[in-house]
């Protein structure tokens, strides 16, 4: 049997974790990824509309901002999106991921078509801070479903690909603005109002795409439904033995003896996450703090220093962001299948310090003069190349590198603080430092997100899990293995 329960001391044997790492690629595999991958579409999609119509909203009659409000508003879906991950992140690990990442879809929808709508500065800070929270609480449901249902030899690749596609909606944001904002056919106050209606209708399409999608058998099997998970993991098998006939055999030492647990509690979470894995944590606030504040700062604000320091047209932006986008979405899907190959600790720890340090030189050029607008977009699409990777590989990291019954919660507590420190004071600062119409404090404000970089790059090749081709149960036990497995 693959899950035998024993109602005396409430422990079951199993081996369903080691039948669905045994698995090969398949149909089944693909479209579960793009159904739930597609989360960071959307998000792609909302950033990259905020810098587009930067121009617009300063500019609109109702709205009227100022550089510093956009950076603001930036600001505001960074902090929906921090307390979204921690409470719905937290609901992800007592309830289940498939009911949250419906939820969570749910408020991405509401809030989106809402921006729309807006007839003033807070209303639109309000809208785009639930924005935020529906965004960040996919995160932790998503990761944790695409985690537990990947084989380990395709982890890496897999996760680092999905991040990727946040730049699939970038492009797709970017293409939006150019038409929508093109005054010559839409009045420009309009225009950003319909930029907001593509991640509503978008979202309706999602959600009708995620209704087949089963709970995690690993999820499962930690709350006590065996039969369930079973069920689940057997359905799968035999799609796939239609397609390839026989299955690879199952590796030694699969079974795993658990304990039924209805939740973890707040504090067992604490203790394993900041006492008993305290360097896993350490690797993984360092490496999302990084990203964040690298990512966030400098793309919230692109269109500001293509506008002020370049003289782009606010609705000429979004063609700038096409190779931009282009640079940032190749980068994980042609660098992940080394993550795999090569390993975790020299591929993240080296996408991070060759990030920083062609910041820090693109900072150099931009603070001289060197560049024009398109030379500026050239640089910025081979640094992230590079980025992109690197902060695909952080979500990576502490998707994999904590227990199961604590791995949402993990992931969004380590992106609400590394977003909470990063994203939030990069935005903020680089829409001061625009303000300021100078040079030389905005290649300050590169270089601070290049020392990040580094920093994050360095203690990853120090204290980073070497985590590729590995079962999850391996990386990190489950808090419910029974002590004489």
């Amino acid at each position: 049997m693959s899950a035998n329960a024993t109602s005396s001391d409430n422990v079951f044997s199993t081996d369903l974790p080691a039948r669905l790492d045994r698995l090969p690629w398949t149909r089944f595999h693909t479209l579960l990824v793009v159904a739930l991958g597609i989360t960071w579409l959307l998000d792609g999609l909302e950033v990259t509309l905020a810098g587009s119509i930067a121009g617009a909203l300063r500019d609109s009659p109702a709205l009227r901002m100022s550089n510093a409000e956009v950076g603001l508003a930036g600001g505001a879906y960074i902090a929906g999106a921090v307390l979204g991950a921690l409470y719905f992140g937290w609901l992800a690990d007592r309830l289940g991921r498939r009911k949250l990442f419906f939820i969570t879809l749910a408020v991405y929808i509401g809030a989106t078509a809402l921006t729309a709508l807006s007839w003033n500065l807070w209303s639109f800070l309000l809208f785009r801070f639930l924005t935020g929270a529906g965004i960040g609480g996919e995160y932790s449901a998503i990761n944790s479903t695409i985690q537990e249902f990947t084989p380990a030899r395709y982890r890496g690749r897999v996760d680092l690909a999905i991040n990727g596609t946040f730049w699939l909606g970038a492009a797709l944001g970017a293409l939006g603005s150019v038409v929508l904002l093109d005054p010559q056919l839409i009045d420009p106050e309009l225009g950003w109002r319909l930029c907001f209606g593509i991640g509503a209708a978008l979202g309706l399409l999602i959600l009708l795409m995620r209704l087949w999608i089963p709970e995690s058998p690993r999820w499962l099997l930690i709350h006590g439904q065996p039969q369930q998970a079973a069920r689940i993991v057997e359905d799968i098998e035999r799609h796939i033995r239609h397609i390839v006939h026989t299955l690879p055999p199952l590796r030694e030492h699969h079974w795993l003896r658990l304990h039924v647990r209805t939740h973890t509690s707040l504090g067992e979470a604490i203790a394993t996450l900041f006492h008993r894995y305290r360097r896993r944590s350490l690797v993984g606030l360092s490496l999302l703090t990084a990203q964040a504040f690298f990512y966030n700062a400098i793309f919230f604000t692109y269109a500001l220093v293509l506008i002020d320091f370049y003289g782009i047209a606010g609705d000429r932006i979004g063609w700038y962001i096409l190779p931009f986008a282009l640079g940032n979405f190749c980068g994980p899907l042609l660098l992940g299948p080394l993550f795999d190959r090569i390993g975790r600790k020299p591929m993240i720890a080296g996408t991070y310090i060759l990030s920083g340090v062609l910041l820090a030189l693109s900072g150099w050029l931009f603070r001289e003069g060197v560049f024009d607008a398109t030379g500026q977009t050239v640089a910025w699409m081979v640094i992230f190349f590079f980025a992109s990777a690197a902060a695909s590989s952080a979500y990576l990291t502490v998707a994999e590198t904590f227990p199961l019954e604590i791995r949402a919660l993990a992931i969004a507590v380590f992106y609400a603080f590394g977003t909470g420190l990063g994203g939030i004071s990069g935005p903020l600062l680089f829409g001061a430092l625009i303000e300021t119409a100078s040079r030389d404090n905005v290649a300050i404000g590169y270089l601070i997100g290049a020392v990040l970089m580094v920093a994050a790059g360095i203690v990853q090749a120090i204290w980073g899990v070497a985590a590729e081709r590995k079962p999850l149960e391996q990386v990190a036990a489950p808090l419910s293995q029974a002590r004489d497995d």
